[in-house]
């Protein structure tokens, strides 16, 4: 999937030490994908990162773009069904 970083998503990658190639995987191969509570043009692809001990990584990008923009990432600590 084609996407940018917003200025935003960009400083969280580096602060929390994720690599933008683990959000392009997340995107083009997520195990799971769910809709934003909040805000529906916002989507969450989430995916298991075997370099960081098999965690998951939420990327929550806007899908009505094109490309997608990607508007942050984070580890998420709390999924365990993946």
């Amino acid at each position: 999937m084609r996407f940018i970083l917003t200025d935003h998503a960009r400083k969280r990658l580096v602060r929390r030490g994720i690599r933008p190639e683990w959000v392009a995987a997340a995107l083009d191969r997520p195990q799971r994908t769910e809709n934003d509570p909040d805000d529906p043009t916002l989507a969450h692809a989430l995916a298991v990162v075997a370099d960081q001990g098999f965690r998951v990584l939420r990327v929550i990008y806007n899908e009505t773009m094109d490309p997608v923009a990607v508007v942050t990432a984070f580890f998420d600590d709390r999924v365990k069904d993946l």
